[in-house]
């Protein structure tokens, strides 16, 4: 947790700043934060910054969820045509987070992506159309906040088994919801995606 008068790394950027992962396409993001003796202010979307970046920004719609100790989310994604770009970051807690790449010609197709996120680092993980997301909860309560931009379609709502691709989970025994553990493995899926380089 950030004391009062402690000054968090980020401070010193003044606005988004966007690292790219090894998928080609998806970005670490840290968010601009500004602190005084009251707390502090963690700026999460900017449009037009967004844009400049060459990423998607007309963000739809915008939910959260809270995962307890030993939960395990995903690996969840969108089916086109409600297929979507999506920003999540860890407004509580700290979680493990990851990001498959399903986009047929990708030169990192089913290869995936681990990065750390937390309220503490102020981050966020940015991913285009064609990448399956799922995470595990480090530290409790976790609230993950979800940007996307298409709406939730039950129809096109798909996934892949969180235990199918070789992710290193943290956690040895995993809260895993019935859905979830019934997805398709990565090697019988059909990806309906393809990719386009920048």
């Amino acid at each position: 947790m950030i004391q009062p008068g402690a000054v968090p790394p980020s401070t010193i950027h003044r606005r988004i700043q966007f690292t790219e992962s090894k998928l080609p396409g998806c970005y670490i993001v840290q968010f601009p934060v500004f602190h005084d003796d009251r707390g502090h202010f963690v700026k999460t979307i900017q449009s037009s910054v967004f844009h400049k970046q060459g990423l998607e920004g007309d963000f739809r719609e915008c939910f959260y969820t809270t995962s307890y100790a030993d939960v395990l989310r995903g690996m969840h994604f969108q089916t086109p045509p409600h297929d979507h770009a999506k920003l999540l970051y860890c407004a509580a807690g700290s979680i493990f987070d990851v990001a498959l790449d399903l986009r047929v010609g990708s030169p990192t197709y089913g290869k995936h992506e681990v990065c750390e996120l937390s309220t503490l680092a102020s981050n966020a993980i940015y991913l285009p159309r064609g990448i399956a997301h799922g995470f595990c909860v480090r530290e409790a309560p976790a609230v993950m906040v979800y940007h996307v931009t298409s709406e939730h379609d039950d129809a096109h709502d798909a996934g892949i088994r969180w235990d199918s691709f070789g992710a290193a989970w943290p956690i040895e025994e995993p809260i895993v919801s019935p859905r979830d553990s019934s997805f398709v493995c990565l090697e019988e899926f059909q990806s309906p995606f393809r990719y386009s380089a920048p």
